[in-house]
Formats: structure tokens, sequence, C-alpha cells
């Protein structure tokens, strides 16, 4: 594997275990009442995610570049 795909593999991770600690501390603030913070935590960790599938959609294009592929 490439190096430059292997670090969006690893970026796509931390963001991805970044969204799901926003997402932890979202649901724990709603659970709170707290939910304008809820709120933000859930629209940071989509944020997060977002980032994550680009990533890994550079990823993939560039397995699909080494090998031939579209």
């Amino acid at each position: 594997m490439s190096k430059k795909a292997a670090e969006h593999h690893n970026r796509a991770a931390e963001h991805y275990e970044h969204a799901a600690k926003h997402h932890r501390e979202a649901a724990k603030l709603h659970t709170a009442g707290h939910h304008e913070k809820a709120a933000h935590h859930a629209m940071v960790a989509h944020g997060h995610a977002r980032h994550a599938a680009d990533h890994s959609a550079d990823a993939a294009k560039g397995h699909a570049e080494e090998h031939g592929g579209k």
C-alpha cells in the first residue's frame, strides 16, 4: 500500500474516533437535558465523520489508481 493511502486510512480512523467521542458526549448531555450543548457535540461529530469519509474515499481512490482500477 502506498504511504499516501496509509496516511488517508490513519486520518480517517482518527476522525472516526473523534466523531465517536463527540457522539458519546452528545448522548450524555442530551440525557442530562443540555440540548444545546448536545447539539453542538453532534454537529462536531458530524464534521469529523465527513472528514473521515473524505479520507476514506481518497484512500480507496489511491488503491484503485495503484492497482489499475478506476
